[in-house]
C-alpha cells in the first residue's frame, strides 16, 4: 500500500494547487501548463467519484480515500514522464488528508503519513475570493472562511512552502507566473523554496537581494573628499535680517503651497540610557558605593545624571512611584535611593524608558504639564509647516509603538490647536518591510537564525526615502525627533521658515528656466544667465566648454541639471558633535558636488582624507527643507536620485553570533546624493538633540 503512495524522484520543479473546493485550482493549473508548455496532473478524485456516482449513485465514503490517494500519486508520477521543466498538480494528498479530517474527523494513518511526506517546490494556496460554483460533486458552499483557515493551517503545521493567490483568474495567473520566474531566480542564487517564500512575504525584489549580496562580497567604495564645505565655498552665510526676508517670502508664497513636516521617529531610546543600563548591570549594591563605581568605571556621565537628578522632567513621577512601592523609602541612604531610582526607570514592568521610542519620553517640564517630543513637534509644526492655518505633520514610527503615539496625540493635539488657533493634520507611516536588507555571516553567506530562517534587518534611516517619496507636499521640512527645544520656539521657526524661503526663491527661478525650455522660449543670451545661476547659486560645476554646445545640446544639458529635487540644508558650526558634515565630494565619474558625508563613509586610513575630515568646520544637524515636485507640479520619484554606492556595511550581533548587515544610503546622505543641494549656516540654537539623557539638563531643555 505505502509503495503505491511514493513520489518519484525528479529534477522537474513541482507546484501543488492547494485550497478548498471551487477556488480555481483546475483553471490555474491548465493556464500555467499551457503557458509554460508542459503538462499538469489532474485531480484523480474527480474521475474516481464521477465513475462511482454513475455506477452506484453514491458519493464519497471514508474507504474511497486511500484508492483516491493512490490514483492521485500515480497520475502525478505519470505526468512527470512528459513534463517540461515544470509540473502543475491540480491537487495533492494533503488536500485529501484535510478533506478526510473535515468530513470524517479522521484520516487513515497511511494516507496521513504519505500526505505529510509528499514534497513540492511550492504550494499555491487558492483564496476563497471567487464565487462558489456547483458542479455535481461539490457540497460545501457555506462557512468558506473557516474551511480556508483549516487548509492554510494544514500548510503551516506541516511546514510546507506556500504563497496565497487572490483575485480573479487572470490576476492569479499573472501572480503565479511572476512567482515561478522569481522562484527560479532564487534557486539560482542558492535559496530554497522556504527562503523564497520569506523573501516574497517581505516584498523584497530578488534583484535587490542579489545587489546587496554583491555589496557584501565586493565591499563599498569610500567617499572621495575634495575639501570641506566652508563659508563662501559651498556654505551660504546670511544675517538674521536676511533670514527674516526669506521667512517673509515663505509667508507670502505658502498660501498656494502645501507644507509638511517629516519627522523620523521610530528610534528607540536605548542609547540615550546606555550608561544607566551599564550601571545597573555592573554595579554591586551590596559591596560597593556608587562613588566607588564611578571611580572604577570612570563613569562621569553617571555623576552628571545624579547631580542633576531633580531637574529631569521625569524625576517627580519616578520619585513618587518609589515612595508608593517602599514604605521605608525616606529612611534609605542616598546610594540606595539613587540605585532604585535608576532601576525603576529602566525596568520593563515599570517605566522601561530605554525600550520606548524617544518620541514618547518626558523631555520638558512646564508649569502645567510634562511635554514629550511629539508635543514639541506639534508646537513647531504650527509655527512653520502651516498653510492657511492648517499644519501637516508626518511621523515615521514602529508599528508596535503606534498606540503610544496615538495616546499622546489624543492628549495634546486639541490643546496645541487651541493655543495657536489652527488645525493640525497628523499621519504616520512605518518603515517598509520591503526596505529591510539581508544579513550575512563573515563568509558573506546568508545568515540564518536558530530555525534556519534568513535574517533580515531594518536598513537604517536611508530606508525612509521610500516614506518621503510617498508624501504629497510641495515643501517638506525634515527634522529628527530628538532635536526639539523648550525655549525660543519663535527663533527656531524663523530659521526654518528662512531655509524654506530660500528654497522657494531658488525653486521659482529654476522653474522659470525650465518653463522657458518647455515652451521653447529660451534664447541664446539666456544661457549665460543660467550658467551663472547654476554655478553661483546652486554651487554646481558646469562643463568648461558648455557655451560652445549647440543650442539643442545646451537645452538638454541644462534640463538634466535643473529638473531634479532640491534641498536646502541648515549647517551649524562644528562644536565636537559626532556625525556627518558638508563636503565637496568627487564621484566615480569625476564630478564634484556638495554632499553630507558621515565619518563611516570616509577612508580614515588615508591620511589626506582624514586631514580633510579633521579640517571641517561645519556639522550636519539634520535640518532640511525639501522641494519634491517638478516645474509641472508632478512629484519626483525620489528613488531615482539615490547614490546606491553610498551605503554602509556594519557589524552586529544576534543571540551571541556575529553578523554583517547592510544599511541603505542615509536619508540625508546617499539617498539625496543626486538632488540639487544648498548649504546654509544656521545658529547653534537650532540644534538641540537629546543623544543621552543628560542632554535634558542643558539650558535648551530646562524651564526658563
Amino acid at each position: 500500500m505505502e509503495e503505491n503512495l511514493k513520489q518519484q524522484h525528479t529534477t522537474i520543479v513541482k507546484f501543488a494547487l492547494f485550497g478548498p473546493e471551487s477556488t480555481g485550482k483546475t483553471t490555474l493549473a491548465t493556464q500555467l501548463a499551457d503557458y509554460f508548455d508542459t503538462v499538469w496532473a489532474p485531480e484523480y478524485a474527480r474521475e474516481y467519484l464521477e465513475n462511482k456516482l454513475d455506477k452506484t449513485g453514491q458519493i464519497c465514503e471514508p474507504e474511497d480515500l486511500l484508492p483516491i490517494a493512490i490514483g492521485q500519486t500515480k497520475a502525478e508520477n505519470d505526468a512527470l514522464l512528459t513534463a517540461n521543466k515544470y509540473l502543475f498538480c491540480d491537487t495533492s494528498l494533503l488536500v485529501t488528508k484535510v478533506f478526510s479530517e473535515i468530513a470524517y474527523n479522521f484520516c487513515d494513518p497511511v494516507l496521513n503519513k504519505a500526505a505529510r511526506k509528499h514534497k513540492y517546490d511550492l504550494f499555491f494556496l487558492t483564496d476563497i475570493d471567487v464565487p462558489w460554483q456547483q458542479d455535481g460533486l461539490r457540497d460545501q458552499p457555506n462557512d468558506r472562511e473557516n474551511t480556508f483557515a483549516i487548509f492554510k493551517n494544514a500548510l503551516i503545521e506541516n511546514n510546507k512552502p506556500f504563497i496565497t493567490l487572490s483575485g480573479d483568474a487572470d490576476s492569479r495567473f499573472e501572480q503565479a507566473k511572476s512567482i515561478i520566474y522569481n522562484l527560479e531566480k532564487a534557486k539560482e542564487l542558492g535559496f530554497s523554496s522556504y527562503d523564497y517564500v520569506q523573501i516574497y512575504e517581505k516584498g523584497i525584489p530578488l534583484d535587490t537581494i542579489k545587489q546587496h549580496l554583491n555589496i557584501f562580497k565586493f565591499g563599498i567604495s569610500k567617499a572621495i573628499l575634495i575639501r570641506p564645505a566652508a563659508k563662501n565655498d559651498g556654505i551660504v552665510k546670511l544675517s538674521k535680517e536676511d533670514f527674516q526676508s526669506f521667512s517673509n517670502i515663505l509667508d507670502e508664497k505658502s498660501k498656494t503651497l502645501k507644507l509638511k513636516k517629516f519627522v523620523p521617529a521610530s528610534g528607540a531610546a536605548s542609547r540615550m540610557f546606555k550608561f544607566l543600563s551599564e550601571f545597573i548591570n555592573d554595579f554591586d549594591p551590596e559591596n560597593e558605593t556608587i562613588n566607588a563605581y564611578v571611580n572604577r568605571k570612570n563613569a562621569t556621565s553617571l555623576t552628571v545624571f545624579l547631580t542633576g537628578l531633580e531637574k529631569f522632567p521625569f524625576f517627580e513621577k519616578i520619585d513618587k512611584k518609589l515612595k508608593e512601592l517602599h514604605d521605608d523609602f525616606k529612611f534609605w541612604e542616598s546610594d540606595k535611593k539613587n540605585y532604585h531610582f535608576i532601576k525603576l526607570l529602566l525596568e520593563s514592568e515599570h517605566f522601561d524608558f530605554a525600550n520606548k521610542p524617544k518620541a514618547v519620553l518626558p523631555f520638558h517640564k512646564y508649569a502645567t504639564h510634562i511635554a514629550t517630543p511629539i508635543e514639541e513637534h506639534l508646537n513647531e509644526a504650527v509655527l512653520y509647516a502651516n498653510t492657511n492655518e492648517v499644519s501637516n505633520l508626518h511621523f515615521t514610527i514602529s508599528e508596535k509603538h503606534r498606540p503610544q503615539f496615538n495616546a499622546i496625540i489624543e492628549q495634546v493635539k486639541h490643546k496645541v490647536e487651541s493655543k495657536y488657533n489652527g488645525k493640525i493634520n497628523i499621519n504616520f507611516t512605518v518603515q517598509k518591510s520591503a526596505t529591510d536588507t539581508i544579513a550575512v555571516d563573515f563568509n558573506n553567506e546568508p545568515f540564518r537564525d536558530e530555525n534556519g530562517h534568513l535574517v533580515f534587518r531594518p536598513a537604517g534611516h536611508g530606508a525612509l526615502i521610500d516614506n518621503l517619496n510617498d508624501l504629497d507636499a510641495d515643501i517638506v521640512f525634515v527634522k529628527n525627533i530628538d532635536n526639539v527645544i523648550q525655549n525660543h520656539l519663535e527663533t527656531i521657526a524663523l530659521y526654518k521658515k528662512g531655509l524654506a524661503g530660500i528654497l522657494v526663491e531658488l525653486q521659482e527661478q529654476v522653474f522659470n528656466f525650465l518653463n522657458k525650455i518647455e515652451n521653447e522660449e529660451i534664447q541664446e543670451e539666456d544661457f549665460e544667465i543660467i550658467f551663472l545661476f547654476i554655478q553661483n547659486r546652486l554651487f554646481i560645476s558646469i562643463a568648461e566648454d558648455f557655451l560652445k554646445y549647440t543650442h539643442e545640446n545646451k537645452v538638454v544639458y541644462i534640463k538634466n541639471i535643473l529638473n531634479r529635487p532640491i534641498r536646502v540644508c541648515g549647517m551649524v558650526k562644528n562644536e565636537g558633535e559626532a556625525g556627518g558634515g558638508p563636503f565637496w565630494v568627487q564621484d566615480q565619474k569625476g564630478n564634484v558636488s556638495l554632499q553630507i558625508i558621515e565619518t563611516s563613509q570616509i577612508d580614515l586610513q588615508n591620511l589626506n582624507q582624514k586631514k580633510i575630515l579633521e579640517s571641517s568646520t561645519y556639522f550636519n544637524p539634520v535640518d532640511l527643507v525639501c522641494g519634491i515636485k517638478d516645474y509641472k507640479g508632478n512629484k519626483f520619484n525620489l528613488l531615482d536620485y539615490i547614490d546606491s554606492s553610498a551605503g554602509f556595511i556594519v557589524e552586529k550581533n544576534k543571540n551571541g553570533r556575529d553578523l554583517k548587515a547592510y544599511e541603505l544610503p542615509g536619508l540625508w546622505n546617499g539617498a539625496m546624493a543626486k538632488w540639487m543641494t544648498i548649504f546654509v549656516e544656521v545658529p547653534i540654537v537650532t540644534f538641540n538633540p537629546v543623544k543621552t539623557v543628560n542632554d535634558l539638563l542643558k539650558a535648551a531643555h530646562q524651564p526658563q
